[in-house]
């Protein structure tokens, strides 16, 4: 009878363990689908506001941004944040310039890593940022770490706060093939 009894709790307690090991599979396979589909959605702002950039495409690369986003500059003496709508003010003119082909611009992201759930993300990497005037000499060279968080609402991904980090290497940028 004892040894029934002790036969039924291993039986029990194995089949809660195999419950548990099986409910963490499902919920890591879920997981694993928002996390492919939130990287896919980003992948796509990050192109939208990448494509702005090298078009000029000012309106396109403001709405990439909250309203109350904030940008944070620590890449030089200065360290400042600012509220996007003043980042914006001071980007305003090379936009234009752009989009006239005053100047030519390139810009690509590379990630170090990408965090989030279905509607916020942070993002951390490192830009690189160029332009060249119309004889295509080479004007501006920046290599920039940053961080970025984001929001989801309505389908869209916002900028919320987006953390520029002192100049990166070339070196530190190859490094994130």
């Amino acid at each position: 009878m004892n040894q029934n009894i002790i036969l039924l709790i291993i039986l029990f307690i194995g089949n809660v363990q195999l419950t548990f090991a099986t409910k963490d599979n499902d919920l890591s396979f879920i997981k694993t689908q928002v996390d492919s589909t939130r990287i896919a959605e980003l992948d796509q702002y990050w192109e939208r506001l990448n494509r702005s950039v090298i078009e000029g495409d000012f309106e396109t690369y403001k709405n990439c941004f909250h309203e109350d986003a904030v940008i944070v500059f620590a890449s030089s003496s200065n360290k400042t944040s600012v509220p996007i709508s003043t980042a914006l003010s001071y980007w305003k003119e090379g936009f234009k310039n752009t989009k006239e082909g005053k100047i030519k611009v390139n810009v690509e992201f590379r990630f170090s890593q990408r965090i989030g759930n279905e509607t916020t993300a942070h993002e951390t990497g490192i830009f690189i940022y160029s332009s060249t005037d119309n004889n295509t000499k080479v004007t501006d060279t920046f290599i920039i770490p940053f961080e970025m968080l984001l929001v989801k609402r309505e389908n869209n991904w916002y900028g919320m706060m987006e953390h520029q980090k002192p100049f990166a290497t070339q070196e530190e940028w190859d490094d994130l093939k």
